[in-house]
């Protein structure tokens, strides 16, 4: 957790979520990054327009995202581009596999 913020420099091309994991920053992804849930779910502060649009699986997908904005994003599908962002990982995601559901 870095409530304070943390600062990666990463190459273009590479998931928020891989980002996120290699800088060593923990962020749940309970599908493996296989765009199958939300728990990934992410609020992209700042450069927002720079991602590639989201694809329809994963628009339905955020639907039920807890905390969903209109800047919401799943980290392992939106992919980094050549702007800075700056990305929010939500207080609380929804996690049916760790929640017994």
């Amino acid at each position: 957790m870095c409530a304070e913020g943390k600062t990666i420099e990463v190459e273009p091309g590479i998931s928020i979520c891989d980002a996120a994991l290699n800088a060593g920053i923990r962020i749940e992804h309970a599908c493996e990054k296989s765009c199958a849930c939300t728990t990934c779910h992410v609020v992209v502060r700042e450069g927002f327009t720079s991602l590639e649009p989201a694809e329809e699986k994963e628009e339905d997908l955020l639907d039920k995202a807890w905390g969903l904005e209109p800047e919401s994003r799943l980290s392992c599908q939106a992919k980094v581009g050549d702007r800075d962002l700056v990305v929010e990982i939500p207080k609380y995601t929804i996690n049916l596999v760790s929640e017994q559901h």
